[in-house]
């Protein structure tokens, strides 16, 4: 089987790989595991020495790993240099923080001395998806890394050069072999690997199908998993809202990363005194978005990922419209070369509506007019997602009033939902579990092991 790349923007094969052989994975898996047993020993220095070089060499070739991840997935170019410095930004972040973040605790028990002590586990799979090609294997690899563990990946089938390209910059960083390997494989061989005896841990970003196979393979053979998976983030505007500056980010919200971003900014859910005049403003901005190709500079809205990634979107507005819902902007695929869609609008989206709890993977919003705060946080909370949200208002107590009463996993006060490296980052609900990013992030696949010292005459 081959993997390939296709050009989103032409849709357009550029070129192909060929899928590694069974006997290819064991052999990386092998090399992993034996390497994993050097890589522990190894003082903090050498692989924060290891991970600051990928850092630079990321910063580096930015500009060449940005045109590739503009290539593969349809990235805005600029947006995509940002992917490639934030990156660089979560690699020196833990090659300079992991150490105090896995000291020792002292603990203070009835009898004797204890203290807890964080111990690498082994070799970890992530399964990394296609939106975001490097910073989500950034945020898997940097805090495992630091903490003595070896890594396996395997990325999203549509951005292969990237997934080669990591791989190739631990080899220029002087990585040991074994420490970051790139797997060529399909989703299903992915899930089959979870039952290998040397994988102690697997990490996912993707679907809920990808996500319910993996932790169901993890499952059956007792290994620990973190999942990140689909949202349905709620953008909630209050009455005292500055409503310029909302309008702003709500565009900035739904349109990150052509549409195609978790967190990003989904259902714009509004009260009634200020719902006309946000809905003005926020179709008219909409409107006036620019489409085209995401190398152009001027270009605001760039292509789906791929074909089936714009025919999926185009078929969900249809559903949503065979099930009462109006458009109230767009609503079509673009009648062009690629795998372009019209910015869309929905409104009168109905709790019976075949797509209302649906998540919507691209450049489409969906409206929702309601009568007050407590309306606006039920609705934000009838979603089987909970992986953000968002809330503006001027009052900051109220913000964080609201915030409280969201059942996500992070709420962002008059700001879409983000990421940075010193912040933590996951979801409830059907968006998955554990944390990833900040020191919450490296606590995931490490053995917390308690030692106790006692003196021999200790009645304990």
């Amino acid at each position: 089987m081959s993997i390939q790349t296709v050009n989103p923007t032409t849709n357009k094969v550029i070129e192909s790989f060929i899928e590694m052989t069974d006997e290819e994975v064991d052999k990386a898996v092998t090399k992993a595991a034996s390497t994993f047993e050097n890589w522990k020993k190894t003082e903090y220095k050498l692989r924060g020495d290891v991970l600051h070089k990928v850092a630079g060499l990321l910063r580096e070739k930015k500009d060449v790993l940005a045109k590739m991840i503009t290539l593969e997935m349809g990235k805005l170019f600029e947006h995509a240099e940002g992917e490639i410095k934030l990156s660089a930004e979560i690699f020196d972040y833990y090659a300079k923080n992991a150490e105090s973040f896995l000291a020792d605790k002292i603990l203070h028990p009835t009898h004797g001395n204890a203290l807890i002590r964080h111990s690498p586990i082994g070799v970890l799979l992530g399964v990394e998806p296609w939106n975001f090609p490097f910073y989500q294997v950034a945020r898997f690899a940097a805090p495992n890394i630091m903490t003595g563990n070896t890594i396996l990946v395997k990325h999203a089938s549509i951005v292969p050069q990237c997934g080669i390209a990591i791989e190739e910059i631990f080899k220029e960083a002087g990585a040991p072999v074994g420490l970051y390997t790139n797997l060529l494989i399909s989703g299903k061989r992915a899930s089959a690997l979870v039952a290998d005896k040397r994988i102690k841990g697997v990490s996912l970003t993707g679907s809920e199908a990808a996500g319910a196979s993996i932790a169901s393979e993890a499952g059956k053979y007792l290994k620990k998993s973190v999942l990140e998976l689909g949202g349905s983030d709620a953008f909630i505007v209050l009455e005292d809202a500055d409503m310029d500056k909302t309008v702003e980010w709500a565009v900035t919200g739904r349109i990150n990363n052509n549409g195609q971003c978790c967190v990003a900014s989904k259902r714009f859910i509004v009260v009634k005194s200020v719902a006309d005049i946000f809905l003005e403003k926020f179709k008219t901005k909409f409107s006036e978005l620019i489409v085209g190709d995401p190398m152009d500079a001027n270009t605001q809205l760039g292509p789906m990922s791929s074909e089936a990634a714009a025919e999926q979107i185009a078929a969900q507005v249809q559903k949503a419209v065979d099930g009462g819902a109006t458009i109230l902007l767009g609503g079509k695929r673009l009648q062009r070369e690629g795998a372009f869609m019209e910015p869309t609008i929905i409104t009168n989206m109905l709790p019976d509506n075949p797509v209302y709890y649906e998540e919507l993977f691209g450049p489409v919003a969906t409206f929702f007019r309601v009568k007050d705060e407590q309306a606006a946080i039920d609705l934000a909370n009838d979603s089987p997602y909970g992986l953000g949200g968002s809330v503006f208002t001027q009052d900051i107590e109220r913000g964080k009033r609201v915030a409280d009463q969201i059942d996500t996993g992070m709420v962002f006060i008059n700001h879409p939902t983000w990421t940075q490296a010193d912040l933590p980052f996951g979801g409830t609900k059907r968006s998955g579990y554990g944390r990833e990013l900040s020191e919450l992030g490296i606590d995931e696949f490490v053995n917390k092991k308690l030692i106790r010292i006692s003196e021999l005459s200790d009645p304990f």
